[in-house]
């Protein structure tokens, strides 16, 4: 998918929070990212001042909990993700919490079968976005359950799973140019 986007013409950081260790913490995967950064900085086919974030499960928590952190991002796409999640050691802050440092618009992709991550939360978070007045746009899709991009570990070849990446590509087309 991070081709796909790279095919449009768009710059991302695609959270891949697994591949480092198991249960990272947030500070270890801010760091991660922060690094992911540098490096899109030293190309010189990369317009550092365009790059996006996204992420799914908990990459979408961090695509949540990082954008009010990292300003380098122009926007930022979260599927499926956790907005209340946090408060213990690993994880110290919820994603809510940081929504008045949020300054880069995020798309929200979500299903209303959800089991991980009830829709309602995903609801309730949008609402406290508009609340403080950020731009965001909300996607849900009727159904949907958790990690319904994939099937079998490939991406899934249904109308949800291309609906979305369509969405999410519509919206780097608006904010990352």
């Amino acid at each position: 998918m991070v081709d796909e986007m790279a095919a449009a013409g768009y710059v991302t950081l695609a959270l891949g929070w697994q591949t480092f260790e198991p249960e990272p913490t947030d500070a270890t995967v801010k760091t991660l990212v922060e690094d992911g950064l540098k490096a899109l900085a030293l190309r010189p086919d990369v317009n550092a001042n365009a790059v996006g974030l996204t992420g799914f499960c908990a990459g979408g928590r961090y695509t949540m909990l990082l954008l009010p952190q990292i300003k380098a991002f122009k926007s930022g796409v979260a599927w499926y993700g956790f907005p209340d999640q946090g408060g213990t050691a690993l994880k110290p802050q919820t994603p809510s919490a940081l929504i008045g440092d949020l300054t880069t618009p995020m798309l929200i992709i979500h299903g209303t079968k959800d089991q991980a991550s009830p829709v309602a939360t995903i609801y309730s978070y949008a609402q406290k976005l508009d609340t403080a007045n950020k731009s965001f746009k909300l996607s849900v899709y009727q159904g949907e359950p958790h990690g319904f991009l994939l099937a079998e570990g490939n991406i899934a070849n249904t109308q949800a799973s291309r609906d979305a990446r369509r969405d999410m590509l519509n919206y780097f087309g608006e904010t990352l140019r």
